[in-house]
C-alpha cells in the first residue's frame, strides 16, 4: 500500500485542517478510508452500547494539489488505517503558513500518516563574519528578516519606518539531503528563486553568534516560512541545533 499527497493552497490547508478539528472534537479515533477520489472518516460505535455514528466524506481534489495511492491490490484499491483526528490535527497546526504540506502513509514499526512542513535548508556564511553583521543590525533594530532559497542565496534584513538594511550572502549551497521523501522537497518543480524568511529576535540570534565555541565544521539552518529558523552546528561528534520561533 502507498499513500502520499500534498496540498500547496493555503486556503485549501486552512479548509482541511478545520474538517479535521471538527472531526477531532467528534470521535477519539475514526476509521480512515482512501480511494483515487475520495477520502472517508468514519465512525461507527455499536449502538446497542449507545453509541454513535459518523461518516465524513471528502473529495480529495478539493484539497489536494498532488495525490497518490495504491491499495491492496488493484481490483481492491482502497486503503483502510485507524486514525486519531487529534494527533492528525495537531499536526497540521504547525504547518499554518508552510510553503506545502505533504503527508504520506508510513510503515516503520506500524502504518502511520506523517505530515512533512515543506522548508528551505542552506549553508551558513562564516560564523564570525555573520556575528559581524548581526551586530551592527542589531542596533538598528530588535528584529531580523532571514530569507533563503535552493539557490544557496541568503539575504539578513531589517526593516524600520527610519532605516533598510540587507546584507546579501550568495554561493552557500544547500544540503544535499533535500528528497521525495524528506521535509524539504526536490528541486525539481520548485522555484529554485523563491525566498522562505522568517522574522526572528535579533538578539536571540546574536546570542548563538556570540556565545558558541563549538566552532563548527560543518553551519546550516531551515527556515520554515513565518514559523520557525532551526540552526544546526556540527563538529565530529558534537551536534548543537537552536531553534528560533518566527514573530507574529
Amino acid at each position: 500500500m502507498r499513500f502520499r499527497a500534498k496540498i500547496v493552497d493555503l486556503a485549501c490547508l486552512n479548509h482541511f485542517s478545520r474538517v479535521i478539528n471538527t472531526i477531532a472534537k467528534l470521535a477519539k479515533t475514526c476509521t480512515l478510508r482512501l480511494t483515487v477520489s475520495k477520502l472517508y472518516f468514519i465512525l461507527s460505535d455499536k449502538v446497542a452500547n449507545g453509541g454513535v455514528s459518523m461518516w465524513c466524506e471528502l473529495c480529495q481534489g478539493n484539497f489536494f494539489d498532488e495525490f497518490q495511492m495504491e491499495g491492496v491490490a488493484a481490483e481492491h484499491n482502497e486503503i483502510y488505517l485507524e486514525l486519531v483526528p487529534e494527533n492528525l490535527s495537531r499536526a497540521l497546526k504547525t504547518a499554518q503558513n508552510a510553503k506545502a504540506v505533504k503527508i504520506k502513509l508510513t510503515n516503520k514499526h506500524c502504518p502511520c500518516l506523517r505530515v512533512a512542513v515543506e522548508l528551505v535548508s542552506i549553508y551558513l556564511p562564516v560564523l564570525k563574519t555573520m556575528k559581524s553583521v548581526v551586530e551592527r543590525m542589531k542596533n538598528l533594530s530588535n528584529s531580523i528578516v532571514i530569507e533563503a532559497n535552493l539557490s544557496g542565496e541568503m539575504n539578513l534584513k531589517i526593516e524600520t519606518d527610519l532605516v533598510s538594511v540587507t546584507t546579501h550572502f550568495k554561493d552557500l549551497g544547500n544540503p544535499p539531503w533535500a528528497s521525495e521523501d524528506g521535509c524539504q522537497s526536490s528541486a525539481q518543480g520548485r522555484d529554485l528563486e523563491n525566498m522562505a524568511e522568517a522574522r526572528i529576535d535579533i538578539k536571540k540570534l546574536q546570542q548563538l553568534l556570540a556565545g558558541q565555541q563549538v566552532n563548527p565544521t560543518k553551519a546550516l539552518c531551515n527556515i520554515v516560512s513565518k514559523r520557525i529558523v532551526h540552526f544546526i552546528l556540527l563538529h565530529e561528534d558534537v551536534s548543537l541545533q537552536y531553534f528560533v520561533p518566527a514573530l507574529a
